[in-house]
Parts: C-alpha cells; structure tokens; sequence
C-alpha cells in the first residue's frame, strides 16, 4: 500500500472519483508513463569533501579492560575487543560517550584473552583469530588474520583514513579489483554484487521505484566484504542518512560516511559468510521462529471490497489452492483512522474466520488522524505522545486520514500505549499486524518535508531531543518493537507476526520485510532475486516481494514466471494496487488469467504447502544462526569465484537451487551449477557435475530445479492450509552419493513453547556401504508430542533392492505407492523412475539395511 495524494476525510465515492480523474488528467497531458516512474526522493545528497578531511594522530595509548584508548587530541578513540572475532571501532569527540544505538541487541560480551605491544609507529592487539595493528600517524586500522593475512584496512593514502568532515563521521578502506561487496539491505538494481556503486539509505515512501532509485524503504547499514575468498562483515553503527562508495570512484579505496552522528562501527571477521551472519545476527538480534500459517501463502490487494476478501478466500478454497492468510488493507477502518473498524469489515473478518484454516492479517500506519472527538488522538496529545515540529508544538501532516499526528516511538512510555491497543484488532480475530507508511510518510513533497517529517522536527524529550535527521531512519524499527510487543500483553503464548516496509539493523528480531511498492513489470522481477539475497546477507531471512508486482498491473506471462519464484520466496504474498491507480483492471488471484496460469500458479504453491517442512527447518536454522532462507550461491560456496556475481539464481534453503526465468518470452535458460557438488535435476533425475554451465529448457510453466547430491529433503503431503492434517507421514526425500543427514526439527508451529524446550530433534543418517545402503535415526530432543508415524523414504536415482529389513523385521515388496504407505515395514521400486520408496514406522529403532 502507498499514498501519493493526500484524500483526507472525503467519502469514498469522492476519493474514487478523485482517483480517476487524476489518472485521465495525467493521460491526456501525455505524461502517464512519467507519473508512474516519478519516485519520491529526499533533498541532493551531501557530499564528503575530501579537501576537508581530518589528520588524526595517536597521542598515547591506554589499556582497557576489553581493548584500548587511543587519545586523538579533541578527539579518542576506542578498540574494543568483544569476542575473538567481533571488534567494536569508534572515533569520538572528548567526554563524549560510547553508546549503543536501537540497533545492538547484545551489548554484554565476554572478552576473550588478548595481547597488546606498543609499538613506535603502530600498536598491535592479539586475539586467537585476529591480529589489530593500528597506525598511530596517521591514526588508521588493519585487521589480519591469525595467519599473517590482511582481512581488511584503513587507506591511509588521503593521509586521514577515518573521522569527522564539517560532523560528518567517515571511514576509508583498502580494496582491491578482486574484493565484492554484498549487503546493504534493500536495494533497488539488477546486480547482486554491490562493487562499483553509489549506495544511500534513508527510508523513503518510493512508490513505483525502478533500478535506478537510490533511496528505497529500508536502511540496514550493514554489509559483506569477500576478498581472496574469504569473508568480513561491518556494520556501521550510525542511523542518520549514511552514503556508500564502494570502489565507485577508484578501485583503490572505498569509504563510507554519514550526515551526522558518531563514528562507530563493527567489524567481524568470518572466513566465512556464514560465520559473518552468525556474528551479525547474534550483536543485533536473532530472529524469533516463526508460526507456521505466516509461511503459507497471503493473498492481498488495495481495495478488496469487505466482499471481495471473503469471496477470493472462497474461490481458493473451491479451486483446491492452498491458502492461510488473507490481508486486510486500509479500507477495514473507519476513515483510515488506525485501530478502528468499517463494520461491514468486522463482519468479513467473521466470515473469514468461520471458515477453515484462514487467518487475518490488518494493516497499521502510524499516522493518528487530528481528530478531537477521537479517541486516539485525544490520549496522544494529552500525554505528550507526538513528535514535533522544531517549536515544540506537535507535528500535523498529511496522510491517509487527513491532518495526521505522529507517534513519538522512541519513547517507551508510547511503545507500551501503542502496544496496549491492539487489543482492538485482535479480539475481532487479526493474527498478525501489517505495518505500512513508517518510513515515516507524509504527504507533503516539498523541499522541506521531501515527503516525510521536516529535519528539524524532533522525538524523545525536551532534555533528550532527537531530531528527525537522527531518527528517521530508526521510526519503523521502534514501531516494530512496540507492534512485536502487542503479542506480549494480549497474547502471551502466541508467536508474534509482524510484516513491516521500514527497517533498520536489528529489526529482524521483531518483523519479517517485504520490498514495498514495487511495479508489475520484468524489471522488477529480475531485481526482486538479487533485493532479497542481499536483504538476507543482511541478516532478515524473512522477506518477500508483492507477487505480480503492486503497481500498475501484471499479464499471464509475467505472473506464471512470478508465480514460479514467489512461491519459493520466505515470505509469499501476492499483492497488488488499486484499481482505481490501473489502466487495465487486470485481478492477480491466481484464476485471474485463465486455465493455464492457474494450473501453474497452483502446482508450484502446492510445491510450497508440500515442502513445508523443509521450509519451517529451513527457517528453524535462520532463528539459530542467521542462516538465510533465499540464499545467493555465493553463500554457500565461496571458494568457486563463478557465483560471485550471479543475479538470477538463488538457494532455496540449504539444499535446493532455483533457476528461474525472469526475461519475457523466454524459453531456454544457461544454468550454473557451483564446483564440489553433484546436481541433479528436479524434475527429470538426471544428474550433472559441478563447475559447469548447463542450457536448460523453460517453457511457461516450467521452473529449473536442481538439487545437490546426499541431500535429504523433508517433505509431506499437500495441504490447503498449514496445520490442515496432522504430520503423520513425513517423506524423506533423498539424492544419495556417499552420505547424506538431516536434523529434523519439529514443535507446535504456534506457541512459544518451543522457548521451554518442547520440541523434537530426529537426527536422519542414510550412508551407502558396499553393496547396501544404511539408513538410521536417533532422538537428540524429544520433548514433543509428534503425531509423526512413520517414514516414507524416497530414494531417487537407484535400483531395486534384493531385500530391505531392521534386525528381524523384513520389509515387504509391494506395487505401488499407495500399497506401500497402508502396510506397515514395506517398499516399493517404481522401474521407470528408478526410485525406491521405504515406508518405515516411527517406532523402529533398528538400522534399516536396504540390501542390492
């Protein structure tokens, strides 16, 4: 959802007809197109001034009980060791205080043991992993290895690598032509490498962006260096509009910096991706896990009618299309006052609700319609709850209810009002919360609001201000928390979902992303592959683009291709605009192009429903280690320098690859399959070595997928909704070489239970000896009470076994699937396929030999 006209309080007949004829105005002065590409932007960005830079130099040096002081003369600095790979660097004024911004979870950490030695031009600190040599004139910093390896440095070439220009806080650093950069959150373009470009991040309501736009709705000041093979991660700590040149001026140096604010970041060292992410993850926050029904498919628009939501979750379920959630955009309230209903709303949410499986997910702005006879409005103005203008008097803007107030976030006292009143939304049967426009928005577009609160506008107190210039970038991150700690006060034991468009670093502990108001067009699909895995380099794994793309309208081609990546994607959602802001009034409900976009539509959201567990364990590991759910190649095989800049396929969890087609009217497809591992072809079974690129056919409907050899896939039957059936057969499927494990995680999908160690661990082993293959379980938690009862084991690519038995037990040979899954200890071998399924109870406790 987006606003880019302010509607105020009119009628909706009027707003309707205000809608339209801004369209046909906009037609006839043949200005269409550019309407719909014009992007909300903030003001010229502000350079660094090289000319201007500091000229910093160590004075003395002091120990520290976690690192050292170095005294700059106005200035100090501090190296603080947090653990053997984690260090904190900050440049600050005299007397001024090292703080920890909204965005670090963990602030307590147990230092490591580490050695100093003073040096006459540098100072050394020694962890296990990490050698710290920091250049005393001019002051600058080099992290090594414990090899001797230079990970990353200070450029010292402008004579001053980091500090303050006219209060800008900056850091230059070394590179060289072979180093990449991921990260950065959510950007627009089509390359997953961020090397070479121009980066900036300061949210913005940037309705209809293309790759081109430079501020879109998520800042998360975070980014991956991969040089010689080998990873490092840093965040810069700085939540003021902040600027990135990443070798995009030389190949020599790139350097960060921002408007303001101070100079403090984090370095953590890898070597590996995933060792980075872990870090990350654990300073600002891992994700919670999340309930099972979030990671069903949702199916929204701008606009449905309170009909219309009913009707569409009707027709899913009499197509047999699996759905769990439908969304509720701001038509549900009355006159888009936040925490207020349309009846005719509440009672669609009734119908909804009476039916099966369905849950209900409302959207939330922040904007409190100046309203006196409101409710709302009346408890924020007397407590003091908005953010001002820079007089001290409240902040009044326009949004989609009108004049609008603006909840002071960064105040606890208003994170606990906030949270306090979904009780409104929730006792009519919402299960999750939608928050949209927290950028923040406001519907003003001139030189001094840039559709958003002015600059000099203020949050927090009178002897605590924080001016907008600071704070924006960290409003929907503060808005998340209060939003995430609803859950705590109306529903204790339930997991919390929060969808947000505004993040910052360390948001992912309270919301899942999704990329905002995108544009159905191809461009967006291409760019939607590499947006989401550097946003999951980034530390969030739960993130989606709008299905079909939400501005202006999709045609059949585009949506099956869409449909084909978005039912893979962490969070799957389809969502579209008004269609009060479309040229063509074109549905995007799977059945809205026809019999053969449906059948599509509906084979890969039923892959989704049937790979639910995968996904769910798939998300269990993200919630423990950072681990993305949409992963880029380079994530997991950083040694094979081809997947360094590949933009158009991604992992899907640990074990699956994706190849899908993203250009219009193609049919074919190059497909690179990364060295180490053998690959195999979802569909047909055959199998290919890595290291190599293949062509691929893809005609409309058909999505490459390929699958890595000894790897274990948990998979169960179709349902129309999670937690339709209970698990009672889980289907192993299998790609054998050597060996092959899988840990399976399973708990109550809803409660926080799981928190107090109700869950199951089964730990899968399958290995091929000689002339038989092993197969084995053990229980390294079992704390839940599984429905599970037995295992279907599916082994592709085999032959026919000469028998199959546990200890005494004899496997029965039988004809078909079917048979196989009503009798207890039997298998069967489909010929044609060459694949061998094994039905084993849950209860064995013996090794299955599978015996050719």
């Amino acid at each position: 959802m987006n606003g880019v006209v302010d509607m105020g309080p009119m009628n909706k007949t009027l707003r309707l007809f205000v809608m339209i004829s801004t369209v046909i105005m906009l037609a006839l002065s043949a200005n269409l197109n550019f309407a719909f590409a014009a992007v909300t932007q903030p003001e010229a960005d502000t350079p660094l001034k090289k000319e201007n830079l500091q000229k910093l130099t160590a004075q003395s040096v002091k120990k520290l009980d976690n690192g050292v002081q170095f005294d700059l003369g106005e200035y100090n600095a501090f190296i603080r060791i947090f653990s053997k790979d984690l260090v904190k660097v900050s440049i600050l004024k005299e007397g001024e205080k090292e703080e920890f911004s909204p965005a670090i979870k963990k602030q307590q950490w147990e230092t490591p043991k580490f050695k100093t030695q003073d040096g006459q031009k540098e100072f050394t600190i020694s962890t296990d992993e990490l050698t710290i040599k920091i250049s005393k004139a001019p002051f600058g910093v080099k992290f090594m290895d414990k090899q001797g390896n230079v990970i990353n440095e200070d450029y010292l070439q402008n004579g001053s690598a980091a500090g303050y220009e006219d209060g800008k806080p900056y850091v230059f650093k070394k590179t060289e032509k072979g180093e990449n950069f991921y990260g950065f959150g959510e950007q627009a373009g089509l390359n997953f490498n961020q090397r070479g470009e121009s980066i900036g991040m300061w949210n913005t309501d940037a309705y209809s962006y293309d790759k081109d736009t430079k501020y879109v709705y998520t800042s998360i000041p975070f980014f991956i260096g991969l040089k010689d093979k080998k990873a490092y991660g840093i965040l810069f700590d700085n939540s003021y509009r902040s600027y990135y040149e990443m070798a995009s001026e030389s190949d020599d140096y790139y350097y960060f910096y921002a408007n303001g604010g101070p100079l403090t970041y984090y370095f953590m060292n890898g070597p590996e991706i995933s060792d980075v992410l872990d870090v990350y993850t654990e300073l600002t926050g891992k994700m919670d896990l999340p309930a099972k029904w979030t990671l069903g498919l949702h199916q929204s628009k701008w606009g449905y009618t309170a009909d219309e939501i009913v009707n569409v979750a009707k027709t899913y379920r009499e197509k047999n299309i699996p759905l769990d959630t439908m969304h509720f955009d701001i038509d549900y309230m009355d006159g888009y006052r936040v925490f207020t209903w349309d009846e005719k709303y509440k009672q669609a949410l009734k119908q909804l609700k009476s039916m099966p499986g369905f849950h209900a997910i409302a959207i939330n702005d922040p904007a409190v319609k100046q309203d006196e006879n409101y409710r709302l409005y009346q408890e924020g103005t007397k407590n003091d709850y908005w953010g001002k203008n820079a007089d001290g008097t409240p902040f009044i803007g326009p949004v989609w209810p009108g004049q609008s107030a603006f909840p002071d976030f960064s105040k606890e006292e208003v994170r606990t009002w906030w949270a306090k009143n979904h009780n409104i939304l929730f006792d009519e049967g919402i299960d999750g919360i939608w928050n949209d426009m927290n950028e923040p928005a406001v519907f003003l577009d001139d030189n001094k609001h840039n559709h958003t609160m002015p600059l000099d506008s203020y949050f927090g107190y009178e002897n605590d201000k924080k001016l907008h210039t600071e704070y924006h970038n960290l409003y929907g991150h503060d808005e998340a928390e209060a939003t995430y700690d609803a859950w705590g006060v109306h529903k204790p034991n339930v997991r919390p979902f929060v969808l947000t468009r505004d993040m910052f670093a360390g948001t992912q502990r309270y919301a899942a992303l999704w990329t905002g108001d995108n544009v159905s067009n191809w461009e967006h699909l291409q760019m939607s592959i590499p947006m989401n895995t550097n946003i999951g380099l980034s530390g969030v794994s739960f993130v989606g683009n709008d299905i079909g793309g939400f501005a202006q309208r999709t045609d059949a081609e585009l949506f099956a291709r869409w449909i084909e990546v978005g039912a893979f994607l962490p969070f799957s959602r389809i969502h579209y605009d008004s269609d009060a802001k479309a040229a063509i009034k074109q549905g995007q409900e799977p059945w809205a192009f026809g019999p053969e976009v449906e059948e599509i539509s509906k084979k890969y959201i039923e892959m989704r429903y049937q790979l639910m567990p995968y996904l769910y364990n798939a998300f269990k590991d993200s919630s423990e280690t950072g681990t993305p759910v949409q992963q880029p190649l380079v994530y997991h095989y950083q040694e094979d320098e081809n997947t360094y800049d590949i933009n158009d396929q991604f992992m899907f969890g640990d074990s699956m690859m994706l190849a899908p087609v993203v250009t219009q009217g193609q049919t074919s497809r190059d497909v690179y399959l990364p060295q180490g591992e053998t690959w195999v072809d979802y569909w047909s079974n055959k199998e290919y070595d890595g290291g190599q690129t293949i062509k691929v056919d893809a005609p409309l409907g058909h999505l490459p997928i390929f699958v890595k050899k000894d790897s274990m896939i948990p998979t169960r039957e179709v349902q129309q909704y999670t937690g339709e059936n209970e698990l009672t057969n889980l289907v192993l499927d299998t790609y054998l070489k050597n060996e092959a494990t899988y840990s399976f995680y399973e708990d109550d999908g809803a409660s926080l239970d799981h928190r107090n160690g109700e869950f199951d661990v089964t730990d899968f082993h399958i290995e091929k000896k000689q002339n038989k293959i092993e197969f084995g379980r053990t229980m390294s938690a079992d704390n839940f009470d599984s429905a599970i009862e037995q295992y279907t084991l599916k082994l592709n690519n085999e032959q026919a076994p000469k028998k199959v038995q546990a200890a005494q037990h004899r496997y029965k040979a039988v004809t078909s699937v079917e048979e196989m899954t009503e009798t207890k200890r039997s298998y069967f071998f489909e010929t044609e396929t060459k694949t061998l399924y094994v039905n084993i109870p849950a209860e064995e406790s013996k090794k299955v030999q599978i015996k050719f």
